[in-house]
């Protein structure tokens, strides 16, 4: 039996379900909030071959994640110009949460096979993962700036302002190093006041900042902390791109991609992009104090 009551103008309704007093409204339901029906029809296979819908539902999925991805990583920014750490802290924990799930999504695409996949490949034409333009907008943030991989948005002017903006934008890291400047650190005037649309160059300069950031955690905890944060962001991204260049491999191998790049050669060649360099050369510079006995001296005979 279902009851019925008005509350600030709203019918509300309520009824007893599985032991359970179950209520809802013809307000904000479930399926309004989601938008359900404009989620579940935006799948539009091009073909009528059955394996076209994991395609289009995995990459739609891991378009859902990236934009999610984007909106911690702004947040993320804000925190850091604002010097609260604990609330980037949040945000890029969160993010690395994200990255761990979009890595393993990667196997629900591996079970397309390659005979799966042949049998509507021919259908996308040109369309290519390369022309994802949350992932371009996320490499630019992240640093990756190259101007000429936005060309294929040309003909999209909403877009292409928005990965202009993202290219002529400081990144993630600029806004770090620009923390590690206010907190008196040595950094280069190369790289606090430079065209943020070039690629970034390392510095021995910040290399030692970093290690001497790393040398004393007590002295530096929080900024200890945001290095180990950014650094494993990276991590995972480049965890996704293994995970991604395996996984195209195994589906079609050596094949040049649909949107013409080398395929499986170019996703290798994406592997050796590095976003926060000095980040990890520091670590080859770290040594660790000698501490307990000479080894070589100590008795060898312990029955005793």
């Amino acid at each position: 039996m279902i009851r019925q009551r008005n509350e600030d103008g709203v019918d509300v309704f309520e009824a007893e379900i599985d032991g359970e007093t179950i209520q809802w409204d013809n307000g904000l339901t479930y399926a309004r909030h989601i938008q359900t029906d404009a989620l579940l029809a935006s799948q539009m296979p091009v073909s009528d071959k059955p394996d076209e819908m994991l395609f289009i539902i995995m990459h739609q999925t891991m378009e859902l994640w990236l934009k999610l991805v984007l909106h911690e990583a702004r947040i993320a920014v804000s925190a850091i110009q604002e010097e609260k750490l604990h609330l980037a802290g949040k945000a890029l924990d969160r993010i690395a949460t994200i990255q761990r799930h979009m890595i393993h999504s990667w196997e629900v695409l591996a079970t397309l096979t390659p005979h799966d996949f042949m049998t509507f490949r021919g259908y996308l034409r040109k369309a290519s993962g390369f022309q994802s333009h949350q992932y371009r907008e996320l490499e630019y943030m992240l640093g990756n700036k190259r101007a000429d991989l936005m060309l294929v948005h040309s003909g999209d002017p909403e877009i292409y302002a928005r990965l202009e903006t993202a290219l002529h934008a400081p990144s993630l890291y600029d806004e770090v190093l620009k923390l590690l400047a206010r907190r008196g650190f040595a950094n280069p005037k190369t790289h606090l006041q430079r065209d943020w649309s070039q690629a970034y160059q390392p510095s021995e300069q910040i290399e030692a900042a970093w290690l001497e950031i790393y040398s004393d955690v007590d002295k530096y905890w929080d900024l200890y902390a945001l290095g180990e944060k950014v650094t494993a962001l990276e991590y995972y991204f480049q965890e996704w791109r293994v995970k991604h260049m395996k996984t195209v491999a195994r589906v079609i191998g050596q094949k040049v991609g649909t949107g013409g790049s080398s395929g499986v050669d170019y996703l290798v060649k994406a592997l050796n992009l590095c976003f926060f360099p000095e980040l990890w050369s520091m670590r080859t510079l770290m040594s660790a104090p000698k501490m307990g006995p000479n080894y070589a001296d100590a008795p060898t005979d312990r029955t005793e």
